[in-house]
């Protein structure tokens, strides 16, 4: 997509009549495809797909590292360290038997899933319909995400960034959520209700947050995020490692192959949803 920007891209559309097909560098695509505000012929016109699942494997141990950091209470760890400071022994929550749900399970939360189980933990997915994700216990509907996160030691976000899924962690539901919780986003800011999240870090009912994303990037320099204690700022990056531009080209080039053999294309993006 042109320079992904959804302005760029409408007038690449508009300006090639015989175009059929873009490709979308980032896996939330979706967004940048919305925004263009593409008419229904152009929509209808073009096959849009994505780079999903080329940032899976990154993005994935990520979120296993702000799962450990949050049990391990890395930013205690840290303050005792910058203090000089021999804490006094305390007990130390294993992520083996703990419980984490995961929020979405396209390409990137079934990783997620898949590493966390392997740690032991019990993964209990959040999904608008029943898919097959090895190493998940359950899954529930998005109606049940509090009452799920009553009961978790961490939730890992993994949603896309859709009229659907905006806010999905609200006020509401990080009332629910067990005092202490750990909070990873490594979907798209949009999702979380960013005031509610720091009133929860601050209060204590969030014990850590690990997060890629933020509902304005760069994150502004007069968030709190920056110097809440129990943060970790990561600025969009999780994703990026040193393969993954081979990656998003041997997934272009195997669409372009489909294309012109007549076959279905990967990664296709739903217009109505932007997904």
């Amino acid at each position: 997509m042109p320079d992904q920007s959804p302005a760029q891209l409408r007038r690449a559309v508009e300006a090639n009549r015989g175009l059929r097909w873009v490709h979308t560098t980032p896996a939330g695509g979706g967004a940048q495809i919305k925004d263009a505000g593409l008419s229904s012929d152009d929509l209808a016109r073009v096959v849009f797909t994505t780079s999903g699942g080329v940032h899976g494997g990154p993005l994935a141990e990520f979120a296993v590292l702000g799962v450990l950091a949050g049990a391990q209470n890395v930013p205690r760890l840290v303050a005792d360290q910058r203090r000089h400071e021999w804490g006094a022994r305390r007990p130390v929550p294993q992520v083996d038997g703990s419980r984490v749900v995961v929020v979405g399970l396209g390409g990137i939360g079934r990783t997620v899933a898949r590493k966390l189980h392997a740690l032991g933990a019990h993964v209990t997915g959040i999904h608008r319909r029943q898919v097959d994700a090895e190493g998940v216990s359950e899954i529930r509907p998005v109606e049940e995400l509090g009452d799920a996160l009553a009961v978790a030691d961490a939730v890992v976000l993994a949603l896309p960034g859709t009229d659907l899924t905006r806010g999905m962690l609200s006020r509401e539901v990080l009332a629910q959520a067990r005092p202490g919780i750990t909070v990873v986003n490594v979907g798209r800011g949009s999702t979380v209700d960013e005031p509610a999240l720091i009133e929860a870090l601050e209060g204590g009912r969030v014990g850590f947050a690990a997060l890629d994303v933020f509902a304005v990037e760069p994150l502004p320099a007069d968030s709190p995020l920056w110097t809440l204690p129990n943060v970790l700022v990561s600025p969009h990056n999780a994703g990026t490692d040193a393969d993954e531009e081979r990656r998003i080209a041997e997934l272009f080039a195997a669409n372009a192959t489909r294309l012109l053999d007549g076959e279905p294309l990967q990664n296709v993006v739903d217009t109505v949803e932007f997904y």
